[in-house]
């Protein structure tokens, strides 16, 4: 058992200390070697954390899905993509996003109106005074 940890831990340190190409399979044996050290360990969370996660997820998607709608605006999606696209999706994302994000606001008890008036004064105070000279 001894001997099996040190043949592993000497892999590891060799694989850090080396510059080679990786196929995916040596690539997926590396990170199963490390999973232990690159795992972010989790204790029970609470139901509000449980929340937070998965409306953070939530408005990840819906931005992706923003996002998608933006490419095929600008043509920039495969045929069969541009061909579902209606114009009416690219509204019903926005609001998709603004609705996500006023529940994780809600969940994270952040006053959105407050938030948004003090970027915005932000913005116009700084933002504008420093963008670039053409």
């Amino acid at each position: 058992m001894q001997k099996e940890k040190k043949r592993k831990t000497q892999s590891k340190t060799s694989f850090k200390n080396s510059s080679y190409s990786l196929s995916i399979g040596e690539l997926q044996k590396v990170l199963k070697e490390y999973e232990k050290e690159l795992r972010i360990k989790f204790v029970s969370l609470t139901k509000k954390e449980k929340d937070i996660l998965a409306k953070t997820v939530k408005l990840q998607e819906e931005v992706g899905e923003l996002a998608n709608d933006i490419l095929s605006v600008l043509s920039l999606q495969r045929e069969s993509k541009l061909r579902k696209f209606n114009k009416k999706n690219l509204y019903e994302e926005f609001a998709d996003i603004i609705l996500a994000l006023t529940s994780l606001a809600n969940t994270l008890g952040v006053d959105l109106t407050r938030a948004v008036k003090g970027k915005l004064k932000k913005v116009l105070e700084v933002y504008t005074k420093d963008k670039p000279k053409l």
